[in-house]
């Protein structure tokens, strides 16, 4: 587990009951991006240290629930014992979203955990906006629409060539369901080197590539260059120009007082030609 994950565990299970651990609100605790911190927290997902589950509010919206466990090993071995899930607030009905559910940590490690229950702390429900649509079935999203992948103006750049080609080889180190061959990213530099071009920054071009994968990821480039194409951002409009700096006159001495003043060619001050 990274150090940002386990010092994310800590400062959850050190706050008290009901307090909102959404990403934004953590981002506002701490001095931690957003991304970060949601690779954070899905790590902590994935060892069972959080546990999330969703349910319908009024008004079609999507809120999540999220429990943390300070001991989540024997929590997985009681679930296993009774045959139930893990206490939660309310039961949650199934809804349609695009976050793979939490895997259910391994419980076949020898060591016997303690006999004690984890006791969870239940944050209160984090309302989420609607997701924005996506292919039915963004799994099996094969080749861009219609029209192509977006490409640069400038296509005779071997610098942003390159960075493009290390971004998307990159993204399997973001998630490992993003792995992209040779063939594949050269395919798809053209539309990364778009974005660049549109002023993106490297860390937003990755957070928009890598956001929400859906479960059971088949065809990772397919994806990529949808939203390469769908999420095109519209071009930068360029800054104004402050204008030229112009030297001022120099300064030279008056031919009869002495009086120092800024005149382009030597000769008698103001008051001296009177």
């Amino acid at each position: 587990m990274s150090f940002i994950a386990r010092m994310l565990g800590i400062f959850i299970q050190s706050m008290p009951p009901g307090t909102p651990i959404g990403i934004k609100d953590l981002a506002k605790r701490l001095s931690i991006g957003e991304i970060s911190i949601g690779k954070a927290l899905r790590e902590l997902v994935r060892f069972g240290y959080l546990e999330r589950s969703l349910e319908s509010l009024p008004g079609g919206r999507i809120a999540t629930r999220t429990v943390s466990f300070n001991h989540p090993r024997a929590a997985a071995m009681a679930r296993c014992r009774t045959g139930r899930a893990a206490p939660a607030a309310h039961p949650v009905p199934a809804a349609p979203s695009d976050e793979a559910p939490p895997p259910v940590p391994p419980a076949s490690d020898p060591v016997e955990p303690e006999p004690v229950e984890s006791e969870p702390v239940a944050a209160p429900p984090e309302v989420v906006p609607e997701p924005e649509p996506e292919p039915e079935n963004e799994a099996d999203a094969g080749a861009p629409p219609a029209s192509g992948l977006p490409g640069p103006r400038d296509s005779d750049n071997p610098g942003r060539r390159r960075l493009a080609c290390e971004v998307l080889s990159e993204l399997r180190r973001v998630d490992s369901r993003l792995l992209l061959g040779e063939r594949d990213i050269r395919y798809l530099a053209g539309g990364v080197e778009a974005w660049l071009e549109r002023g993106a920054g490297v860390e937003a071009l990755v957070g928009a590539l890598s956001a929400r994968l859906p479960d059971g990821l088949r065809n990772p480039a397919g994806l990529i260059a949808h939203r390469l194409t769908a999420q095109l951002p519209p071009p930068l409009v360029p800054l104004p120009r402050a204008p030229a700096f112009v030297a001022p006159d120099p300064f030279v001495n008056c031919t009869e007082c002495d009086l120092a003043f800024r005149s382009p060619t030597p000769g008698k001050c103001k008051g001296c030609r009177g």
